[in-house]
């Protein structure tokens, strides 16, 4: 279930929203005057959404150091836009 509370809350309720994001594994969504604001989640939760794009840059440093070659951004959003036009 989603869990959206008011920023004050994590001031005034900070155990209870640290139970809620280690137990459950969930995020929790804070507002602040009826809007979001920010998301608290566990470490183990963040760990487990980062590790991919950690691994996938660490892959890339890799291949960087391999290589004097460089590519131009313009050469990149090229490439990663050709890309999305073959998906849809």
């Amino acid at each position: 279930m989603l869990q959206i509370r008011p920023v004050s809350d994590l001031r005034n309720k900070f155990s209870e929203i640290e139970s809620i994001v280690t137990t459950s594994k969930r995020p929790v969504f804070l507002t602040k005057n009826g809007y979001g604001s920010m998301v608290v989640m566990s470490l183990d939760l963040y760990e487990t959404l980062s590790d991919d794009t950690e691994r996938q840059l660490d892959v890339a440093d890799i291949q960087a150091a391999s290589t004097d070659a460089r590519l131009s951004h313009k050469k990149v959003f090229s490439s990663v836009r050709s890309r999305i036009k073959k998906v849809k």
